[in-house]
């Protein structure tokens, strides 16, 4: 009996032991740029899929046809409205595990911008007040759904209850 006992608390212990494991999320982030290699996201975590978003004119309602920026502009433009997303489900950028970022090449200079994207991407993601790393691709396409924008970015995120 007393073996059954032992038996059983050692299972229970062990139980406890891996979910306590699984219940955080796991970053395999490097130092240098604010991407992870990858992110483990346990059993029981809130997830979020944030399709691609684009960006927000910048010029005044009306104008035609409308202005959005270069390729840094439209980048702060469209990680905040995923931050403005994920906030309607209780996130925050912080909760990011996965980037698929679109970008095409500037029609000024004939040239994807990683440069100005990634400058924007710095502002939210491995910085000391917001030091998580979502795992991020990026790739150069021919054109978006509107030819003037030069970024669309989907993201993924995931919270413990």
């Amino acid at each position: 009996m007393n073996r059954l006992r032992l038996a059983a608390a050692l299972t229970l212990a062990l139980a406890a032991a891996s979910t306590a494991q699984a219940a955080e999320l796991k970053r395999q982030a490097p130092p240098g740029p604010g991407i992870a290699s990858a992110v483990v996201v346990p059993p029981g975590a809130t997830t979020v899929y944030v399709s691609g978003m684009t960006p927000p004119a910048i010029s005044a309602a009306g104008v035609t046809p409308p202005v959005y920026g270069d390729t840094k502009t439209q980048t702060m433009g469209v990680l905040k409205r995923i931050q403005d997303a994920l906030k309607l489900e209780g996130m925050d950028m912080k909760d990011v595990v996965m980037m698929r970022v679109f970008l095409v090449a500037d029609p000024a200079t004939k040239a994807m911008d990683f440069a100005g994207m990634n400058a924007a991407y710095a502002t939210y993601f491995g910085t000391p007040t917001q030091p998580n790393k979502p795992a991020r691709i990026t790739m150069q396409i021919t054109q978006l759904v509107n030819p003037a924008f030069l970024v669309e970015i989907e993201a993924q995120a995931a919270k413990l209850p």
